[in-house]
C-alpha cells in the first residue's frame, strides 16, 4: 500500500519547475534508482511499486522509491533525463 504518512517525505520538497512539467504532462511520475542517481519518469515507463510513499505534486502524485526518499531533499528538473537527438535537435523524454 503507499503510503503518505512518512516523516522523509514530509521534507521533500518540489521546484515549482517540476510541477509545472507534470502538469503539462498531466500524468503522474516516479522516482527511481538509476545509475545516475535518482530520476523522475512517466509512471507509464517505470510503474509504480506497493512500498512507494506518495508525494503530491500540483494536480498530480509523484511516487517515490523508499530506497531513494531518505536521501531525498528536492526533486528537481536534473532529475528529468534529456536526450539529445542529432537527427532532429533533441527531444525530451517524458
Amino acid at each position: 500500500m503507499h503510503t503518505k504518512d512518512n516523516g522523509c517525505i514530509n521534507e521533500i520538497t518540489i521546484v515549482p519547475e517540476v510541477i509545472e512539467y507534470i502538469n503539462q504532462r498531466d500524468c503522474d511520475f516516479r522516482i527511481c534508482t538509476s545509475c545516475g542517481g535518482p530520476i523522475l519518469l512517466p509512471i507509464r515507463v517505470k510503474p509504480p511499486k506497493k512500498t512507494d510513499l506518495l508525494l503530491n505534486a500540483g494536480d498530480h502524485m509523484i511516487y517515490v522509491s523508499v530506497h531513494q526518499a531518505r536521501f531525498l531533499h528536492s526533486i528537481r528538473m536534473d532529475m528529468i533525463p534529456f536526450f539529445d537527438d542529432d537527427d532532429s535537435g533533441g527531444h525530451e523524454y517524458g
